[in-house]
């Protein structure tokens, strides 16, 4: 009697998904049919040139802009966000480059800043008092755990440093997503030490289960953080890269066009821009 095959386990569902997007301003078309997969436990960084749509993707993954077509699938199942708030009841939440902290607010506030608790009974259904005490405590659970070190949660958040300021707006992020967390260019204008720091904390977002989407122009730092690369140009996905597998060089030409990817291999698409940077 021979033994059963082994059937191969059936790949992991994505967290997020899109197929064939498209979305128009005008005459310009931002997204042609642009696909996304983001895994479970992943940090996926997504880059592209400028006016490669990467953006428009973004925004339509997060709810900021309604595609023309296309679909958006959440665990496996269609979705359709009216705008950035129901992405948000989705557990989608987004750190954007502006942070979107109030600086003269606390720390404490910040972290829920629009999802103020209020406290129990009377005190918080008729009088509408905040339950501070409770916030306090779940901010600085949230901080342990990933690991920021800060003085005070009740210092006003413009008395911070830059990187201690994106720690905040991350743990703020991380507390309330259930599915994916995106950072937009989160180490953009820090120091070396202050980039290390957050790229330390994507880190443990991503080692919490949370898969990270890492829209970035600082291509060190996405060899250094990303499990695999999105490159987006002329309003579609072109390649998914696995860092390793081929280098910094190679991914910026494909970025730009001089390179294509087929099957698994860098090769030449447009001989003059490849030889103008050294890859022909």
């Amino acid at each position: 009697m021979t033994a059963p095959e082994l059937q191969p386990p059936a790949p992991p569902t994505p967290v997020l998904q899109a197929r064939g997007l498209v979305k128009r301003y005008g005459h310009v078309t931002a997204l042609d049919g642009a696909d996304f997969d983001l895994m479970p436990g992943e940090v996926l960084a997504v880059i592209g040139d400028n006016g490669a749509g990467k953006t428009s993707l973004i925004k339509a993954l997060t709810g900021a802009v309604q595609p023309d077509s296309g679909e958006i699938l959440l665990d496996g199942r269609p979705v359709r966000f009216r705008d950035p708030l129901d992405a948000r009841r989705h557990g989608i939440e987004t750190v954007y480059q502006d942070l979107a902290v109030a600086a003269s607010l606390d720390i404490a506030t910040n972290m829920f800043l629009g999802r103020e608790v209020r406290k129990p009974g009377l005190l918080g259904r008729v009088f509408r008092m905040l339950d501070k005490k409770h916030m306090r405590e779940e901010s600085a659970r949230h901080m342990a755990a990933l690991k920021i070190g800060l003085r005070s949660l009740t210092q006003p958040v413009e008395s911070l440093s830059g990187g201690q300021r994106q720690g905040v707006a991350v743990a703020r992020a991380v507390a309330w997503a259930t599915h994916v967390v995106v950072m937009d260019e989160p180490t953009a204008a820090l120091g070396v030490k202050e980039s290390g720091q957050v790229l330390d904390m994507i880190r443990r977002v991503r080692d919490r289960g949370t898969p990270v989407v890492l829209i970035s122009h600082n291509m060190p730092h996405v060899f250094e953080i990303a499990d695999r690369i999105h490159v987006q140009r002329l309003g579609r996905r072109v390649a998914e890269i696995v860092p390793g597998e081929h280098s910094m060089a190679e991914v910026v030409a494909i970025m730009t066009g001089a390179l294509q990817v087929s099957d698994g291999k860098a090769v030449v698409a447009d001989k003059g821009a490849a030889e103008a940077i050294g890859l022909s």
